[in-house]
């Protein structure tokens, strides 16, 4: 495919060389921060940190991610796609390998939100490119279809963090993020093409490129798909702020096995975006999305429950995790889908700030865990019992369904 490929003609001849690199862009995230939850534990050992602080490196990548996104949404809706995919996947990379060799945990917190900064232009623009290419229902089948392709990311990024554990220690794990940032790096050169033609691009000054997110904070429709989208996901950041420490340290699983319940929450994540995929078209994002938030208020306030009686063990907290994550696979496609779809013109700058508010979330949810972290799973359930809560009625509030 020629680089430089036009969005009509990449959509006319879609092939899964197209579908891959995109959901690559998209795993950018998953891959950063799921491959190292396993070391977790082992990199406050080794940097003589507490928890608290081996969580702070999460939480300062999931800053990062949410901020950066602000900088290329405008910017790529002005420029086009593909040179700021390559600025910022280049970043990425080199801030991976300075992760792999830092010595202390302040410049491996500097260093994770550069490498967030620059790793947040794969999933920002993926998003948009895949709105310049389809339309209303037809790009949430397509996100859908990206969910399970990326779907491998955190489904095996687990599983092998634990293994390079074992292999190479925590360092192991950004040896391996350099590798796939210099792989996502050659995806965009040989298989990626300009998904958005120059006669299409805003001519709007720095200014102007502010002044478009005013537009999109205004819009209250919109703001009901990326907050609601943002609230739930916020419970997705504190399980994967929390869960290390409660599945590890609380309930005594092997590093090497956390992997293994990791991989089952997203083979469940994985199943409800492939049906989702192949409903969404007869029953529409919006209201798909609206039966999913009830799904993951209910599994929220089920998780509390178990964390408040102490009852049950594992499996009694495990299960409604399952299902609160699994919900997710119908949110972030017909949410993202449906608020690309009152800005069109401003994909870029939609799904910026769309992931800003998603990331922002995420990472505040994620730095209460540490915070509150008592030793107990109650600070996980907590949080994401309330982001649950708040994605429904954000919802119902700001874009209710109101039929056909």
């Amino acid at each position: 495919m020629s680089a430089m490929q036009t969005a009509s003609e990449t959509a006319d001849r879609p092939s899964w060389r197209l579908t891959l690199a995109l959901a690559a862009l998209t795993a950018v995230a998953p891959m950063a921060t799921d491959i190292y939850l396993p070391g977790m534990p082992a990199l406050a050992a080794d940097l003589g940190v507490p928890a608290a602080g081996a969580q702070l490196t999460l939480s300062a990548f999931f800053f990062g991610f949410g901020f950066g996104q602000l900088l290329y949404g405008p910017l790529a809706d002005r420029f086009g796609r593909r040179p700021l995919l390559l600025a910022g996947l280049t970043l990425f990379t080199a801030a991976s390998l300075g992760c792999a060799l830092a010595q202390n945990l302040g410049i491996l917190i500097v260093l994770r939100f550069l490498e967030a900064i620059g790793g947040c232009a794969g999933p920002v623009l993926a998003r948009a490119a895949v709105r310049d290419l389809y339309g209303g229902d037809r790009a949430a089948r397509v996100l859908s279809t990206m969910v399970l392709v990326m779907g491998a990311a955190p489904l095996f990024a687990p599983l092998l963090g634990g293994q390079l554990l074992l292999l190479g220690g925590w360092r192991a794990n950004f040896w391996v993020l350099t590798g796939f940032g210099a792989l996502c790096l050659v995806l965009v050169v040989l298989v990626l093409g300009e998904t958005l033609p120059v006669e299409r691009r805003l001519r709007a000054s720095a200014a102007g490129m502010i002044r478009s997110y005013g537009l999109l904070l205004g819009d209250r429709r919109y703001l009901g798909f990326a907050l609601s989208s943002g609230a739930v996901y916020g419970g997705l950041f504190a399980y994967l702020t929390g869960s290390p420490f409660v599945f590890i340290a609380l309930y005594g699983v092997p590093a090497q096995q956390f992997g293994l319940l990791f991989g089952i929450n997203v083979a469940g994540l994985m199943l409800a975006a492939s049906i989702n995929r192949r409903i969404v078209m007869r029953f529409g994002a919006h209201r798909l999305l609206g039966h999913a938030l009830v799904g993951t208020a209910v599994a929220g306030c089920v998780l509390l429950a178990v964390a408040l009686s102490g009852r049950g063990g594992l499996l009694a907290l495990f299960v409604p995790l399952w299902c609160f994550i699994a919900s997710l696979g119908f949110v972030g496609s017909n949410a993202m889908a449906c608020g690309l779809g009152r800005f069109p013109e401003r994909a870029g700058t939609a799904s910026a700030l769309a992931g800003t508010l998603q990331f922002s979330v995420g990472a505040l949810c994620g730095a209460l865990v540490g915070v509150f972290n008592d030793g107990s799973a109650l600070p996980m359930a907590s949080i994401v019992c309330a982001a649950g809560l708040a994605g429904l009625t954000i919802q119902r509030r700001l874009a209710p369904y109101r039929g056909a």
